[in-house]
């Protein structure tokens, strides 16, 4: 059992002005029935298949502890507590309902009290709430025991994955000011393909057809942006273009890529045990995977030293590897990979370094949410070389918001600037053409609006 954290309970009077007494009292006694339960019975030995038979027990229980505590409940709230009680047991407690929405792409449970979801790009707060921090607690530590993990003021941050590729990250004090915090990014069982990108209005069919022509051909690219901005979804839709023949290695520190490729090896980083030993990062996986005969390397996300090692793989033979990296736009993308390479020691001219990108990355793509949660791909730019030290760029597609509605959501338009890609001529020679007059310059299609 787990050390309680020394943190204080709120009360009823000071719960946030959202918060229905009456739910939180109702959260309370599923609680204490479920504490019972844990008291009463080996739940460590308790599997999926048990739930028909443990019902009965788990009713006769609850009843029990209903009278004893003077609860009257309707026939609705003793179904519905019979039902979220089994979700306490064999699920994620009061997330469950959550879990089962194929509309909600993130909760995040700021504390006991307070859980919001995104739904298509925008947050609404929700009425989930949980007893207390001590059952939000509870909730933390059956999802990283599941997973191997710990979760304690000794290592009070945990981030890992969820059996259904689910991102959970959780913070307790003594880091969380506040009580326990949570975050669950969630990815589908079914990953969005071009065609749902398409349909969403991320991006035009002239603008995808160019990025698979780029993937075909063995390009290397770099597809930017910030936090929820649709990184590792594009970089899934656009690895369909990878032939099927070639041999994949991907390397993530949480595996969120949904590659739909049998010729594929999957890896994951793995933190320190709790001796500090044990612990595999980015880098020692790259490097790994440069004796595993692989095509194409993907990165799910370059964070740090690892960078070096990608960018040699794609100088070395590797051509066409793909990866993602957080900026605010195509050059910083650039300035953050000179960046990390610095981290690894190796004290090179910045001339050099610069290079050795160019060499290595030809196409950078950035994405953004805008506002009103609609994703773009703001920008898709070319690399074409290093003159007097510095990057020649030049912009092929773009996104322009022009305005917002009256709901607040984002206006504008894609455009193409009417540079012609360098790349065009390795496009061609791995045999793949592209329509004339695609590279035209014009505003592509009627305004968008998010």
């Amino acid at each position: 059992m787990l050390k309680k954290p020394n943190w204080t309970i709120r009360s009823e009077a000071t719960l946030p002005d959202h918060v229905d007494p009456v739910e939180q009292r109702f959260q309370q006694l599923k609680a204490a029935i479920h504490q019972q339960l844990v008291e009463s019975l080996d739940l460590s030995r308790v599997g999926q298949d048990d739930r028909d038979r443990m019902l009965p027990q788990i009713r006769q229980l609850a009843e029990r502890v209903t009278r004893s505590r003077k609860a009257a409940l309707s026939k609705f709230d003793r179904e519905r507590l019979m039902e979220e009680l089994m979700s306490e047991i064999f699920g994620l407690g009061p997330l469950d309902v959550l879990m089962d929405d194929d509309t909600v792409t993130d909760i995040l449970v700021n504390d006991a009290y307070t859980v919001y979801v995104e739904r298509g790009g925008q947050l609404e707060l929700t009425d989930v709430m949980f007893a207390d921090e001590d059952h939000l607690l509870r909730i933390i530590q059956r999802i990283t025991a599941r997973l191997g993990r710990r979760i304690d003021e000794v290592s009070p941050m945990v981030d890992a994955r969820l059996p259904d590729g689910s991102r959970v990250n959780a913070v307790i004090p003594p880091l969380a000011i506040d009580g326990p915090s949570m975050s669950i990014r969630r990815f589908g069982a079914k990953p969005l393909e071009m065609d749902d990108l398409l349909g969403g209005s991320s991006l035009l069919p002239e603008m995808a057809e160019f990025l698979q022509a780029v993937v075909e051909a063995r390009i290397g690219m770099l597809v930017s942006g910030g936090t929820g901005a649709g990184k590792t979804t594009l970089l899934n839709a656009l690895s369909a273009a990878i032939p099927h023949y070639e041999r994949l290695v991907t390397i993530e520190d949480s595996a969120e890529l949904i590659l739909q490729h049998r010729h594929r090896v999957r890896m994951e980083t793995r933190p320190a045990n709790t001796e500090g030993r044990g612990e595999y990062t980015q880098r020692d996986l790259v490097r790994n995977a440069l004796r595993m005969r692989p095509d194409r390397i993907i990165v799910g996300e370059v964070r740090g030293a690892e960078v070096w090692d990608m960018l040699q793989a794609m100088n070395t033979g590797h051509e066409g590897s793909l990866t993602t990296i957080h900026a605010n736009s195509s050059p910083d993308a650039l300035a953050r990979l000179e960046m990390m390479c610095a981290m690894t020691g190796f004290d090179l001219p910045v001339g050099v370094v610069r290079q050795y990108i160019a060499s290595g990355i030809q196409i950078v793509v950035h994405a953004a949410r805008l506002k009103g949660g609609a994703r773009r791909i703001m920008r898709i730019t070319e690399v074409t070389g290093v003159e007097d030290g510095t990057y020649c760029l030049q912009d092929l597609f773009g996104f322009r918001q022009t305005s917002v509605d009256q709901e607040g959501r984002a206006i504008g338009h894609f455009y193409c600037t009417g540079a012609v890609p360098k790349c065009l001529e390795q496009i061609a020679a791995n045999g793949v053409s592209l329509p004339e007059g695609m590279f035209a310059e014009r505003k592509m299609e009627a305004t968008y609006g998010a």
